[in-house]
């Protein structure tokens, strides 16, 4: 299945709208024009039939345009430089689209636009997958299965659909791991105005309860039999785990994991130990 993450907004000209004239190539060869916010030229118009769809474009041929757009909580979701084009929204939400005029004597930014739209693209996230791993905009929250927390597995295994199961053993049986059974955190995804994640994770050194709490957003690539589906994470955040890196080899990142199961209570992802073993980490929906 393809997947296109229009969160980060692909800038998509349309041909068909395209200004006669040549857009201006440098600031030098501007015409040397001053201009303020309240005079720069510019409209941004929300498709009537479909509000994911906003056009923005460029009214003075004399400038050289540069956009840029928000979220609510002010995170940029993509920019453009085009005279014309079209921005996606899949996602409800208030947004800003901010204009800049680029002339001989600087640049000018006009006041932001506002635009509202008003749930998420539901043809977009109508992939069963959204709802097992995020609720969609309710929210989801996991935590590590503590009771059997892992799974031993080989290169090949794919998910637990079409590959056959390893060994899925008792924590008291796996006292070398290090793994203690101990509140580990969570993590919790929403699609509220975003690819929204939140982990809480406990220290992973030995005794420790101290947590700590990030916030920033993921990725969630599918792929055809869910044979090589993953989630990445972007701003610094990890998927929520119980190791402190020494166990695993160097190839394998807690900001980009392969899951190898998502049910509407499991969600388990692989990791390669520092040995070359694979083991996948099972968490529980949050009851």
């Amino acid at each position: 299945m393809k997947r296109i993450l229009y969160i980060l907004i692909a800038a998509i000209t349309i041909g068909s709208l395209l200004f006669s004239c040549e857009p201006v190539e440098d600031r030098e060869s501007l015409d040397a024009i001053t201009l303020t916010p309240a005079t720069t030229k510019f409209s941004v118009t929300q498709n009537p039939a479909n509000d994911h769809e906003i056009i923005i474009k460029n009214e003075d041929p004399t400038v050289i345009p540069y956009w840029y757009y928000v979220d609510s909580k002010g995170n940029e979701l993509g920019h453009s430089n085009k005279g014309e084009d079209k921005i996606i929204l899949p996602f409800g939400g208030t947004y800003k689209v901010f204009y800049t005029a680029y002339t001989r004597g600087g640049a000018v930014e006009a006041a932001p636009v506002s635009v509202t739209v008003a749930q998420n693209d539901e043809a977009y996230f109508s992939d069963v997958r959204w709802g097992l791993l995020a609720n969609r905009t309710a929210g989801k929250t996991w935590v590590l299965n503590m009771v059997r927390p892992l799974e031993f597995v080989d290169a090949k295994y794919i998910n637990s659909t079409l590959s056959p199961a390893g060994w899925w053993p008792l924590l008291s049986e796996i006292p070398w791991a290090n793994l203690e059974n101990k509140d580990w955190g969570e993590i919790t995804f929403d699609l509220k105005g975003g690819y929204n994640v939140t982990v809480i994770q406990t220290n992973p050194a030995l005794g420790s309860t101290q947590k700590t709490t990030k916030t920033g957003t993921f990725n969630f690539s599918f792929s055809d039999q869910s044979k090589n589906d993953r989630l990445i994470f972007n701003g610094g955040i990890e998927m929520l785990h119980p190791n402190d890196g020494t166990y695993f080899s160097s190839s394998f990142s807690f900001t980009n994991v392969r899951l190898v199961e998502l049910t509407e209570t499991t969600l388990s992802f692989i990791a390669i130990r520092a040995d070359g073993g694979y083991l996948s980490y099972h968490l529980i929906a949050k009851q």
